[in-house]
């Protein structure tokens, strides 16, 4: 089976090693040099980087029999990409869902400018947990008290650097990261506000709401936007039963 998968995730890259073992032919497209490196080399995987439109993937998804739509669960440009381009071609999609990260307290909203509007006008130093693309929306309420934690790579810096922020604020690492080091951080910088995503357990979110609780910071979540899919079971179990038809 030929099988193309929108990775990025440490789902996709568990996905597509698990299937390859299994003989398929595994495509990977991942968007940038970061998600390549994670991906990593192995059997049966090959690897495509960089950023597709609708109408790049659809001429890409010539000839695969099954495309898996295991993008990030905030990743909704993407996805919607995904679901018209295999559309046009012809080709099965799944939707793999990743786990949410459970209850947690704290302010919930529905993007990083309505956090960003509702910490207007807040005293304290917020941590930044949603990515370098967003850093730019918190950057009215101050540079000085903004520390974001963002990749270690050229664009994360260079987004940091962008809008404003002091070097010294910057937190360039690579996670997921323990409730240890979250507690560590938040207290190291006197942090009041940490705002993130709910990346669920394998994004570390869990992780996050503890030292949360432990360093007695305030959570800002920006909720997942809502989506139909499957689970990893449930994809892969229907891959190895269309394998064994094929």
């Amino acid at each position: 089976m030929k099988l193309l998968i929108f990775g990025g995730t440490t789902e996709g890259r568990r996905l597509s090693h698990l299937l390859a073992q299994r003989g398929a032919q595994v495509t990977v497209s991942v968007a940038t040099d970061y998600g390549k490196e994670e991906q990593g080399d192995g059997d049966g995987v090959s690897v495509l980087t960089g950023r597709l439109d609708a109408e790049q993937m659809a001429r890409l998804l010539s000839g695969f029999e099954l495309c898996i739509d295991a993008t990030h669960p905030y990743a909704v440009e993407a996805t919607a990409n995904i679901r018209a381009a295999c559309e046009q071609a012809g080709v099965p999609c799944r939707r793999l869902l990743r786990r949410d990260g459970g209850q947690a307290d704290g302010f919930f909203c529905d993007s990083a400018a309505e956090a960003a509007q509702y910490l207007e006008g807040r005293e304290g130093r917020i941590l930044l947990t949603t990515g370098a693309k967003e850093v730019s929306v918190f950057s009215r309420l101050g540079p000085d008290r903004l520390y974001p934690r963002v990749l270690p790579s050229h664009a994360g810096i260079s987004a940091c650097e962008e809008a404003g922020i002091p070097h010294r604020n910057i937190l360039a690492m690579q996670g997921p990261f323990s409730e240890e080091l979250n507690t560590a951080l938040l207290r190291q910088f006197q942090i009041t506000y940490l705002v993130t995503k709910d990346g669920g357990p394998t994004g570390g979110f869990p992780e996050k709401v503890r030292a949360a609780r432990a360093a007695g910071a305030e959570l800002v979540i920006i909720r997942r936007p809502e989506e139909q899919g499957e689970t990893f079971d449930e994809i892969l179990t229907f891959c190895e039963e269309m394998m064994r038809c094929l």
